[in-house]
């Protein structure tokens, strides 16, 4: 038996990606979400947390997207206060890092909710470099992280044995569940990441990925696991 996790990526980004994650947890496959902590549908997405307990949310750590929830972080942002892009990542402090993803994660805590675990936005916490901060911050809150697709991270609990990051792009097929089998070993826990939304004009005007997201959305309400598969939570 395979174990599935279905994680949502960018709950709180906007309105309309908060209701697209809503819709796919309770019409569909969708059991976990992640959740950015900086984002215009962040309160709407806390209260949906709350609201709906049996989606297991966790925090989807942002550097690259927004603005940071801290001030004074002058390696993390641009001289308009915003995140810096995920092709201009060179210098950041380790420190600041760690400052402003706690203050995420405690934004999280702070609103009555306890996090499943801990990724992050474009795969930032996979980078190398900033290993250390993933290994302090997984310590310090007691929580996994995703794995690097195949691999875990060094010296860091993880959240599943695996993770899938194809459902995404050209990788969207109508038959992507019913055939995950082929992508994963008997016994395993695996993580298949996914963005179903709403579009709208927050997401039209903020994201290169919009109208793909509804493609996954009618995917993630319409799929048959197959019996070898079981979801949990």
């Amino acid at each position: 038996m395979i174990k599935l996790i279905v994680n949502a990526d960018d709950f709180g980004y906007s309105p309309g990606v908060n209701y697209g994650i809503l819709h796919s947890y309770l019409y569909g496959i969708v059991n976990s979400a992640t959740m950015m902590m900086n984002m215009a549908g962040t309160r709407q997405a806390l209260a949906m947390a709350k609201q709906y307990p049996g989606l297991r949310t966790g925090v989807h750590l942002v550097l690259t997207s927004g603005k940071p929830l801290l001030t004074d972080l002058v390696t993390l942002t641009n001289k308009d206060g915003y995140f810096r892009s995920q092709v201009d990542l060179e210098g950041i402090s380790l420190e600041e890092l760690e400052l402003e993803w706690s203050a995420q994660i405690d934004r999280f805590i702070g609103a009555g909710l306890t996090p499943s675990h801990l990724d992050s936005h474009h795969h930032i916490h996979t980078r190398e470099e900033f290993l250390p901060v993933v290994q302090s911050l997984s310590k310090k809150y007691g929580l996994p992280f995703r794995v690097n697709g195949d691999f875990p991270l060094e010296g860091v609990k993880s959240h599943t044995d695996r993770c899938l990051f194809d459902f995404y792009g050209d990788g969207i097929q109508e038959d992507y569940f019913s055939t995950l089998a082929e992508k994963a070993e008997d016994g395993e826990t695996v993580e298949v990441m996914c963005h179903p939304a709403f579009a709208d004009q927050l997401l039209m005007e903020g994201s290169s990925y919009n109208l793909m997201r509804l493609m996954e959305l009618k995917i993630l309400c319409s799929a048959k696991l197959p019996p070898n598969i079981k979801l949990i939570y």
